[in-house]
């Protein structure tokens, strides 16, 4: 979705300041108007500047300006507390995240919370960064990943990428990190003088969740984490890419499965294997010659998005056919959706907070080997996936040794995770599971979408979540839940009720 960026924009970089001020006012934040792409689908929420630490370290010193946005409790009377929400990336806009969020979290939840949304530091309203140019630097189409042809090309375009993040941001790459988030969140439950504050998070947002649970454990009431990062130290952040290429090719499979269980409605073919080569049949033309701005980067990378749910999948599928069948490529050339700063500042995030917070390989050859290993047998986005994090190969900034998440003094966790998650798979759910002794784990079985609570797809699933968040009770063990249905191509696709999840 493409949206402006309310702090100051200069030609087309995002230009950031710090300030000299006071962390936080003792009044407590001054709730105002949000930003009026905020503001408008979401007139109810209020929101706040709040200036945090630039180096938790050094508190006296130069400060960031972070946005809260609040959506009070609605039964003020059986308030508990304060339900922060992180919606994953990183770099996914929190606040914006936090108004989807209030149209489809379960009713009991909104009456008891107040649903706190944040932009993590230098993301969308919260002091922003970006880059590269986007205009230039993302223009489509982009160099194929798989070929060994342009393999140099995209190594050039990695290197391009950490320097321009060194040129624009580099004062703020020390602190980009998921400890200064977690800080950062322990700013925002002073401020809004909370003792405990709740916490619901998806996919990264599992990971800062732990984090803040590791460096605050007293401050935590109730957390969810719902599609979880494996938080094993020699996970972060390199092996967990690498794991989404596994999952991803299983995923792809059963999404041609169904296309072919709808062969009549597609006419791609009746078994997994005709509706691949069909795929495949549409890549190759590609990099023979792309259409316009789609080539083989902008086909697979729409294809691996579509993966995180299955909203997408019908119209996807018919993209595919009238590819295949017609040679009509207007479905799929108008899925090419041009970078804009937002969506820069986002991918800028997602890279200097990851490259920063674990140690990365920094020879071009462990990279190139490990994914040729991974694409022998799972070739869809082994090499695509590789180069979203390349710039974590010659970054110009700190890399911290990641927390070791150990759980003391939490209270009960309740984890959600969907069997076939591309994005966060499950064995990292397994893993986060064993990290927090005091969690329980909830599967969605036989399902494969990037989330799972209260996003309007699995009701015991939502069952649960609010028996925890609102009474505080969770299941005495490990439950798995049915999965939600896969959607029907004959009847009109809903899109999800809150923010997509990155």
């Amino acid at each position: 979705m493409k949206r402006s960026i309310a702090l100051g924009l200069a030609g087309s970089a995002v230009v950031a300041t710090t300030a000299e001020r006071p962390v936080a006012h003792a009044e407590g934040p001054a709730w105002g108007p949000c930003p009026e792409d905020v503001s408008r689908p979401y007139p109810e929420m209020r929101c706040a500047p709040l200036d945090v630490p630039l180096d938790h370290d050094d508190p006296d010193g130069a400060t960031v300006r972070l946005t809260v946005s609040k959506l009070p409790a609605r039964d003020p009377a059986a308030r508990r507390g304060s339900l922060l929400v992180n919606p994953g990336g990183p770099g996914g806009p929190g606040v914006a995240f936090a108004g989807g969020l209030s149209r489809s979290l379960p009713p009991e939840v909104l009456a008891h919370y107040d649903i706190i949304g944040f932009d993590t530091r230098h993301t969308a309203h919260s002091t922003p960064i970006t880059c590269v140019d986007p205009a230039a630097y993302w223009k489509n189409p982009l160099p194929d990943p798989d070929s060994p042809h342009t393999r140099e090309l995209n190594w050039q375009r990695a290197d391009e990428y950490a320097d321009g993040c060194a040129q624009r941001a580099g004062h703020y790459l020390p602190h980009l990190t998921t400890p200064s988030n977690a800080k950062d969140m322990d700013r925002i439950r002073q401020a809004l003088g909370e003792e405990r504050i709740s916490f619901l998070g998806y996919s990264y947002g599992t990971y800062l969740g732990a984090v803040y649970g590791e460096l605050f454990p007293q401050h935590v009431d109730r957390m969810v984490l719902d599609s979880a990062v494996n938080p094993d130290i020699s996970a972060v952040w390199y092996r967990n890419n690498l794991s989404q290429d596994v999952a991803a090719q299983h995923r792809l499979g059963l999404y041609f499965d169904w296309i072919a269980q709808h062969d009549h409605v597609f006419h791609l073919g009746t078994d997994r294997a005709a509706v691949s080569g069909a795929w495949e049949a549409i890549l190759h033309g590609l990099r023979a010659q792309p259409r316009g701005p789609l080539g083989p980067a902008e086909f697979i990378g729409m294809t691996f998005d579509a993966l995180y749910g299955e909203h997408g999948w019908t119209g996807l599928a018919h993209g595919f056919s009238a590819m295949r069948n017609h040679n009509d490529d207007r479905e799929l050339v108008g899925r090419v959706l041009p970078k804009d700063e937002a969506a820069e500042n986002s991918n800028a995030i997602y890279n200097a907070v990851e490259c920063a917070d674990a140690p990365w390989p920094t020879r071009r050859e462990q990279w190139e080997r490990d994914s040729a290993a991974i694409a022998r047998e799972h070739p869809f986005a082994a090499w695509y996936n590789s180069w979203t994090v390349a710039p974590c190969a010659s970054w110009h900034a700190p890399r911290r040794r990641p927390l070791h998440i150990t759980g003391r003094g939490l209270p009960p966790v309740l984890i959600f995770n969907s069997e076939g998650d591309v994005a966060t798979p499950y064995e990292g759910a397994l893993r986060m599971h064993r990290a927090l002794p005091s969690s329980v784990l909830v599967t969605e079985k036989g399902a494969g979408g990037h989330g799972v609570f209260a996003l309007g797809s699995n009701a015991e699933a939502d069952r649960i979540g609010v028996d925890y968040l609102v009474r505080g009770t969770v299941p005495a063990d490990d439950v798995s839940v049915p999965g939600h249905p896969l959607p029907d191509p004959a009847k009109p696709q809903p899109e999800p009720k809150a923010v997509r999840l990155r």
